[in-house]
């Protein structure tokens, strides 16, 4: 095992992809549950990935993937005669 410690490599690998904002460990956690949504992971997955307890902690990360939630289309919208957008 190595002895570097977590904070150490999490700092090496943000200075190899280029990154220069602050980065820790809630933050990679962070990014990956909402990439995980980004890829419409269903919630209740990622929750128990995460390992919330409630449902509520894990949607907390929607409001991050704002690209995910204006591509939902209604279902109302989707009876309609609108052009659907793309």
């Amino acid at each position: 095992m190595s002895s570097v410690p977590p904070a150490r490599s999490i700092r090496a690998g943000a200075d190899a992809a280029g990154i220069d904002k602050r980065v820790s460990m809630h933050s990679l956690r962070h990014a990956f549950a909402t990439h995980l949504l980004e890829q419409k992971v269903d919630i209740r997955v990622i929750q128990v990935l995460l390992g919330h307890k409630r449902l509520e902690t894990t949607s907390l990360y929607a409001a991050v993937a704002t690209d995910l939630l204006r591509s939902v289309i209604s279902p109302l919208d989707q009876t309609s005669d609108k052009p659907q957008p793309e």
